[in-house]
């Protein structure tokens, strides 16, 4: 049986400043090859990255293990899937690794480069966040969907009068096309790995080009759990070449993203002749509603995490603040102090709440939002052109910028409109209960929200009529992974979570039985 974890992958990873290098591996029988390092001026021995045929060699390898043992393996038994996470270290569980895995052939051989590492490196966030919540998540996906595999049901009714038992089945969907985005990558990449293949599916998987060897890294943890060859194809390239050719591929029954609202429309383009089962999980423009009653030595804190975490590149941070005006002046105060103590620096610095935006362009992108908000007369309170950014010499030119608060600002603006995902936040007051609704749901987007309030009823209240997928109530970023996770209006297609994910990745099948 051929190996299919890894095709013609290009990563670029950096290990010195200023120096990059790219990793290039082949599939080879059935083990892999060890990724061989050049700096990008050098030629690609290995031809394109990620080409169209790659998509159509993994399609191959998933027939010979679509019937392979691996379909008829017993559900009631994840372990025996390779889904060996829940058991923790002693019994040999491949979380022990997720942090420190070796690449024997990287530009310093035999250094031990850590999940983590990689995922600050790659995408500038600050290693204390890959450590404390992208690294331990991604252990929680697999753990989490190896065990809620075992928990579900199927219907069965009685025709009596006509002597027929009717029941219901659910059956893999075969090959599960995944594409996750450079934000999280190994946390949203293992939140669709693992429902899938626990289902009985085998996955071709296509990860971001700016963030692809933390993939790479998680094919060499799942062979050491045990999934068999084949299960677990990753795809590394660009999305014009690779992502179209996985999603528009016709043996590729079901798409599951993560990303954004125009590559979404191109997916439900290329999609749609297939009749393609699909998942979207998509932007937001996310409020922070904050009345008049909210305690607000735990609101000022969270709002600030919740707007700045990451850079601000989460999909649920908060970019839209709408503050009671009773209060407005004295949360104005404290916000802006307290986010001027939001320490900028370099991802490795364990003291930094935040790191690097992903890319020079990128950056340039969030700097015209707040170039666009002063000509449209809006104060900009801190960060962006008002404060000094204080990084280490040999950092200066990376892609930093400071948090920003920016005030006096209208509804119409495409600051309070359009999704910017960076380092920015707008704060704007509010009156009345109705009148903060309404301003909350003026957006196309509808992913999450935050309510802060003392008044249980108001809490209940507003809720009900935020359109938003999710609604945290005096706190955030708290998930409940059983339950629906998911955007409404343009922040998405479809729900993700125990239940919502079995059944996505699954079809369903009636069964009659006369006797």
């Amino acid at each position: 049986m051929e190996s299919l974890y890894l095709v013609t992958p290009i990563l670029i990873l950096m290990i010195r400043p200023r120096e990059k290098y790219i990793a290039e591996c082949q599939t080879v029988g059935k083990r892999r090859s060890k990724p061989q390092w050049r700096r990008p001026e050098q030629p690609s021995p290995a031809g394109r990255p990620g080409a169209p045929r790659s998509v159509r060699r993994c399609c191959t390898g998933w027939r010979i293990c679509w019937n392979s043992p691996w379909r008829s393996w017993p559900r009631q038994n994840p372990g025996t899937k390779g889904m060996k996470f829940q058991a923790g270290e002693d019994q040999g569980s491949v979380c022990v690794s997720w942090d420190t895995c070796t690449i024997m052939s990287s530009p310093s051989p035999g250094k031990q480069v850590g999940c983590a590492f990689c995922c600050w490196l790659l995408s500038g966030k600050t290693v204390t966040l890959a450590r404390t919540m992208d690294i331990p998540r991604s252990v929680q996906n697999f753990r989490f969907f190896a065990s809620s595999i075992l928990h579900h049901t199927s219907e069965c009714t009685h025709m009596d009068h006509l002597g027929c038992l009717h029941y219901t089945v659910r059956a893999p969907v075969g090959i599960a096309g995944l594409i996750s985005p450079w934000n999280l990558p190994l946390y949203l990449l293992t939140w669709k790995v693992a429902p899938a293949i626990a289902a009985g599916n085998t996955v071709i998987a296509k990860p971001s080009e700016l963030t692809s060897v933390t993939a790479w890294m998680m094919c060499k943890l799942l062979e050491k759990a045990g999934v068999p060859p084949g299960v677990v194809n990753i795809v590394f390239g660009t999305g014009p070449r690779v992502g179209e050719a996985l999603v528009s591929h016709p043996e590729v029954p079901l798409i599951s993203f993560t990303g954004s609202q125009p590559t979404a429309e191109r997916i439900t383009q290329l999609s749609a002749p297939h009749c393609k089962k699909l998942s979207l999980e998509l932007g937001g423009k996310n409020p922070a509603i904050i009345f008049e009653d909210a305690n607000l030595e735990e609101c000022i804190p969270t709002t600030v995490r919740s707007s700045f975490a990451n850079q601000g590149e989460i999909c649920l941070c908060t970019s839209r603040i709408f503050v009671q005006k009773s209060i407005y002046s004295e949360f104005l105060e404290k916000f802006v102090q307290a986010t001027r103590m939001w320490k900028v620096g370099i991802p490795s610095d364990p003291s930094a709440s935040m790191g690097a935006l992903i890319s020079k362009a990128h950056l340039e992108k969030v700097r015209s939002y707040i170039k666009r908000a002063r000509l449209e007369g809006a104060q900009i309170l801190c960060g962006e052109g008002v404060d000094t950014l204080s990084l280490p010499p040999r950092n200066c030119a990376g892609y930093f910028m400071l948090p920003t608060v920016i005030t006096d600002i209208k509804d119409e603006s495409c600051c309070m409109k359009e999704e910017i995902f960076g380092p920015v936040t707008c704060v704007v007051p509010f009156e009345s209960e109705d009148e903060v609704i309404q301003r909350a749901n003026s957006v196309k987007y509808g992913l999450a929200a935050t309510v802060w309030s003392s008044n249980v009823g108001r809490i209940h209240r507003v809720a009900k009529k935020l359109q938003s997928g999710l609604v945290w109530t005096n706190c955030w970023l708290i998930r409940e992974l059983n339950l629906p996770f998911g955007g409404m209006k343009s922040s998405g297609v479809g729900r993700e979570g125990a239940k919502d994910s079995y059944e996505f990745f699954t079809e369903v099948k009636t069964i009659t039985i006369k006797h």
